[in-house]
């Protein structure tokens, strides 16, 4: 083979494997807008797992009455965006749990390597969604544009320990109106098959309003949402 022919073939040789390499500092087709895909957070992943699956306080409840008897169900929606790990929540007194008090979305993200954010929104039309916890792909019908910040209302956690996070909502910043408050507070502790929720409503004067007088609710995993399954 001639010198003219080694090149001629060499240059053909690598203008087939340029685009093999995955790198666009190396491949002449790549966009240069191209993001890679952000890779999975673990610790995030670990907090997520801890949150989701389906909770109740039927063991508070039936130690002391002064403690309701609630379901908590979350589970994980839009597996497959890499901005954040996101949850459907929602919570409903047990003996009605078709009828939920409360639905919201919440999007964890980490702040720093031990502090993890839960911001909180809204869904448009709240019926629409009871009892979606058990069907994640419903929601593939929405995007976090049809939601509503609930602004002021995300809670920061501080991971103690390789089991433990805890934390909660700034000082006034989340505005209530229930039952004439002005505005809420929420205090939680994540730890495996065990979430403590205290969430209170305040007034002006900083004077409680609802909520519990008596400690956090203590909600106990009786059902773990693996990754298989949802």
């Amino acid at each position: 083979m001639t010198a003219d022919r080694r090149l001629l073939a060499a240059a053909v040789a690598l203008t087939v494997l340029l685009p093999l390499s995955g790198g666009c500092g190396f491949c002449l087709n790549c966009k240069s807008d191209y993001t890679p895909p952000a890779r999975p957070d673990p610790e995030l992943l670990k907090l997520a797992a801890f949150m989701t699956g389906s909770f109740s306080s039927a063991a508070q409840a039936a130690e002391d009455p002064e403690f309701r008897e609630i379901t908590l169900e979350m589970a994980r929606i839009w597996r497959t965006r890499p901005d954040a790990v996101w949850l459907y929540v929602e919570q409903a007194v047990a003996a009605r749990p078709d009828r939920p008090y409360r639905q919201r979305i919440y999007r964890l993200g980490r702040v720093d390597d031990d502090t993890f954010v839960s911001d909180i929104y809204l869904l448009p039309d709240d019926e629409a969604w009871i009892g979606a916890w058990s069907e994640p792909p419903r929601f593939d019908t929405l995007t976090p544009d049809d939601l509503t910040l609930k602004e002021g209302c995300g809670a920061v956690l501080d991971r103690l320990n390789v089991y433990t996070y805890e934390g909660g909502t700034a000082e006034r910043t989340c505005p209530s109106e229930l039952h004439g408050a002005s505005y809420a507070t929420s205090e939680v502790q994540v730890r495996p098959g065990r979430i403590e929720s205290l969430d209170r409503g305040w007034d002006e004067q900083g004077k409680q309003i609802w909520g519990s007088t008596r400690g956090a609710y203590v909600f106990l995993r009786n059902k773990r949402w693996d990754s298989d399954e949802r």
